[in-house]
This record gives structure tokens, sequence and C-alpha cells, in this order.
């Protein structure tokens, strides 16, 4: 196996690829804290805090057909990146990004739970894909602008939402060079069917709901095939939540009953309500009971349903205080 002389020497002595990694650092850094850089993530931070997009003059310019100057800010950080790369091709991009044969992206900047995305689509690796069986829903609010080529996509959107499924509705729409989308991606999605050489798009995405789970629809009748947590924090919660049932930790189920009846995310609080039944009946069947009688509360439903079939299999329970009669 033949190995370059750069690599052979950093056997023995790395601090040439740390010093150049650390200057490709600096150079970032010093992007993100002074002008345009400064601002985009000050920007990015109110947009996820709720502000409006027309309120933010940079961001708001960047998803704006008539503004093409204000691009250069994308631009100069991505000129940045890639002179810095060529010099010193044994350094990484500080950018967070993935890729695969048929598409890239890479994050330009983030504010919380608020992301600025470049993408770009390969039309003949897309083209070898089958078409998938199945679309999420995120509880997310996406403007995307196209910086370079089109395509011909299929809106979906889902209607008469249910607990277990949901009513989809497909439409046929080209996207071309320069179009601005919105959209709200808890009800609507995109497919993108055929890419004519190469998409590159802009995507600027904030989380919305924050209790609200990621849910997927088999495209052919509309069953939810899957629900996730609708954040990372979230997710990691329900996995504590479950270690715990699995551990058998009867002491924690106060926490969990206290879990199962905070505002927050519905799935995070039905994983607590289970849990807290399996470690402690009483405790967990009060919690539920509980839950069941708010009538403002989204869990109600489902938790009045559990309860019954509870009680129908174990009529014991009927005693559990504050169980109704």
């Amino acid at each position: 196996m033949y190995i370059r002389p750069e690599l052979q020497a950093l056997r023995g002595d790395d601090t040439p690829q740390r010093q150049a990694q650390a200057a490709l650092h600096l150079a970032y850094q010093g992007w993100r804290s002074a002008g345009a850089g400064h601002l985009l993530e000050a920007e990015l931070i109110r947009f996820g805090d709720g502000a409006a997009l027309e309120d933010l003059p940079l961001l708001a310019a960047l998803f704006d057909q008539a503004e093409d100057g204000t691009l250069s800010v994308i631009g100069d950080l991505v000129t940045l990146i890639m002179a810095r790369l060529e010099a010193e091709p044994l350094s990484q991009s500080p950018l967070r990004f993935s890729t695969d044969e048929a598409h890239a992206s890479v994050v330009l900047a983030r504010g919380g739970d608020t992301t600025l995305v470049l993408q770009a689509f390969n039309g003949a690796s897309l083209a070898r894909r089958s078409q998938p069986a199945s679309l999420a829903f995120p509880p997310t609010e996406t403007f995307e602008r196209v910086l370079a080529g089109s395509a011909d996509t299929i809106s979906v959107t889902a209607l008469a939402l249910r607990p277990d499924a949901a009513e989809l509705e497909f439409t046929d729409c080209a996207i071309e060079t320069g179009q601005v989308a919105h959209r709200i991606g808890q009800s609507e999605a995109r497919l993108l069917r055929h890419v004519p050489g190469v998409l590159v798009v802009l995507k600027l995405q904030r989380r919305l709901a924050a209790g609200e789970p990621t849910r997927e629809y088999r495209l052919s009748d509309g069953a939810m095939i899957h629900q996730a947590a609708g954040s990372s924090r979230d997710s990691r919660l329900e996995l504590a939540v479950a270690l715990l049932g699995r551990m058998g930790r009867s002491d924690a189920a106060p926490l969990l009953a206290a879990m199962a009846e905070e505002d927050g995310s519905q799935s995070l609080r039905w994983q607590a309500l289970r849990e807290c039944l399996g470690l402690d009946t009483v405790a967990g069947f009060s919690v539920l009971c509980r839950v069941a009688q708010r009538a403002d509360d989204p869990l109600a439903v489902p938790a009045g349903a559990l309860r019954a079939q509870l009680l129908e299999t174990y009529p014991q329970l009927a005693g559990v205080n504050p169980c109704p009669a």
C-alpha cells in the first residue's frame, strides 16, 4: 500500500496537521464573531425564539427572491473554508456536514434549535434510488431558496390527522433557481421526483411546538408507522425513563408520576406514565386517572381508554384512590 509522504510524516509528528486545524478554526471563529457572521447567528437565535422572518433583515434578505447581493454572506463563509482547505488539505472543515452519493448537506450556522443549511442533490444518483415508501412530518417551520438547478417535486400534505393515520394529498409542482418556498413540517412535506443535473438549496429551519413528536406516514395509505420525540432532549429523557423501568427502579415512580403530569412532550409523558404503572401500580394508576379526567389534556382520551382496559382486566383497581367510580 502506497502512503503519501505527507501522511507518512504525520506518523512521527502531527504538529503540522494540528496547526493547520487550529488556523482554520481561528479563521472560522473570526467570521462568527464579527460582521455578517455575528449578525447572522444573532438573528438565528431570535428566529428560533419566535421572531417573524420579516423582522430579521439579514435572514429576510437571504430568502427574498428579489435580493441577490445578500447571498454574498454565505459565499464569503464558503470561500473562506474552501480556501483554507485548499491550502491545508489535511485539515477538516469546522462546519457540520453529511454526504452520500446523492445528497450533501452543510450546516452553515446554528442558533439554538434553528439552522441554516446548504444542500446539494445529485440528480443522476437520486434517479438510481427507489421512491420512499413513507415520509416524516416533523414539528418544524422551513424556508427554502433554490440557489441553482431545478426539479420536479411532489408536495405531500397531511390532512384529517388521526391518532394512527392521516389523509395524504399529493400535488405535482416544479421548482427552479431563485424560487423561495415555505412550509410547516407537521402538515407539509416534499419529495424530489426528478432532478436534472444538480440542485442546490439554502434551507432555514426552526423547531416548533417543543412537545410535538415527529410522525411518519406510509405514502400508500397514510397509516402512521412510526412516531419519535420531537427533540433530542426528549429522546434522551425517553431512553432514561425506559431504562429506569427495565432496571425495576420503584424508587423512581414518584418522579415518573410527576413527569406524566407535566406540560411537554406527549410521547415522553406517556412513556413515563407506562413505566410508572409497571414500577408502582397504585401510583401509576392514580396518575392515569388524573390525566384521564383532564378535559384539556391531549392524553386524556388514550389515558381514559387505558384506564377502562385495566379496570376490565383488573377490577380490584377500582379501589385505588382517586379513581372515580
